[in-house]
């Protein structure tokens, strides 16, 4: 990763006002433009190989490579949900302050509350067909209530960071890798073609307002923040490393085959390495988000986030992956 040049926002209504036209332009409807009567294609993957990492696992039958995708492809969508949380919270906030303001910007995060919570109840939706259909036993590893709580309680640098490196791999997913993919579940693909089309609008504003809040720090408030930056991302991994756990349980409580324990060991890997790959390195190896993080730290900032990410950027797929042009 780089360091660039500190950067002050240069944000002005006419930026809010294209998120508005763009976000009425696209806005869909659950049960009318996604879901559509129709019930997830048990006889094909959900999450293509680009992102679960099946491909990874030599060992495993056809039937059992399409169940390790539709296990990851249903805890994908259960984390998307979790994260929509506090960032609908967030933006609910952050919103307030454009109150008595500029009412464009007040009217686009408004939007963006709007869809973010219309996204929760989306995998709300997909989670219970999801449950009908599939083996008993699934967990989640976090409450996201709980989840939202810790987020909310770092400063709003931290979560709208935090935040910008969700929306663009959001993208980066889809473009790269979902969309592209003829042979996944139809009614999967869509629900993240919809996804992906306010997400885009999203990523916008997440910017905006980062950089917003960037230009409103001292020096030393940045520095702290930082830091709070760094624990969010490692309470993403932790999230990461519990549903991994459980995801290798219910993965071979419901597999066709027995393995051997060596196997098992290799699968749980497998699930971390995945989920690591989808839900952080993807994230930060995006050209976009690098240009907009590193553009506000001092090069010992920088340095203390590359240094806590460091651990992790091996969890990268063992064939190059288009994701990491994305941005």
């Amino acid at each position: 990763m780089q360091t660039t040049s500190r950067v002050t926002s240069t944000v002005t209504s006419d930026s809010y006002a294209k998120v508005i036209a763009n976000s009425k332009r696209v806005r869909w409807d659950i049960e009318d433009d996604v879901i559509r009567g129709r019930r997830f294609d048990l006889h094909k993957p959900f999450l293509p190989a680009g992102l679960s990492l099946a491909g990874e696992l030599g060992f495993l039958s056809a039937a059992d490579r399409r169940l390790f995708s539709q296990v990851q492809g249903r805890s994908y969508a259960c984390i998307f949900g979790m994260v929509e949380r506090f960032i609908s919270a967030k933006m609910l906030e952050i919103g307030r302050g454009h109150g008595l303001g500029d009412q464009i910007a007040l009217e686009a995060l408004v939007r963006m509350t709007d869809e973010e919570i219309k996204h929760q109840a989306l995998f709300r939706r997909l989670e219970h067909l999801m449950a009908e259909d599939m083996p008993g036993g699934y967990r989640p590893a976090a409450e996201p209530n709980a989840v939202a709580v810790a987020v909310l309680g770092k400063s709003s640098w931290a979560v709208l960071a935090l935040t910008l490196h969700i929306e663009l791999f959001t993208q980066a997913h889809y473009r790269a890798s979902i969309a592209p993919e003829s042979s996944i579940c139809p009614l999967w693909r869509d629900v993240f073609m919809f996804h992906w089309k306010e997400e885009s609008q999203h990523a916008v504003l997440d910017e905006l307002e980062f950089l917003n809040e960037d230009a409103r720090l001292t020096p030393a408030q940045r520095d702290v923040a930082v830091d709070e930056l760094i624990e969010l991302v490692g309470a993403v991994d932790q999230i990461l490393q519990a549903q991994a756990a459980f995801d290798a349980e219910y993965f071979l409580e419901a597999a066709s085959a027995r393995f051997a324990a060596p196997q098992e060991a290799a699968i749980a890997a497998t699930l971390l390495k995945a989920y690591r790959w989808q839900y952080i390195v993807s994230g930060v190896m995006q050209p976009r988000f690098q240009k907009v993080l590193f553009a506000t730290m001092t090069p010992a900032q920088a340095a203390r986030v590359n240094g806590a990410l460091a651990p992790l950027l091996s969890a990268v797929p063992a064939e190059p992956s288009p994701i990491v042009a994305q941005g």
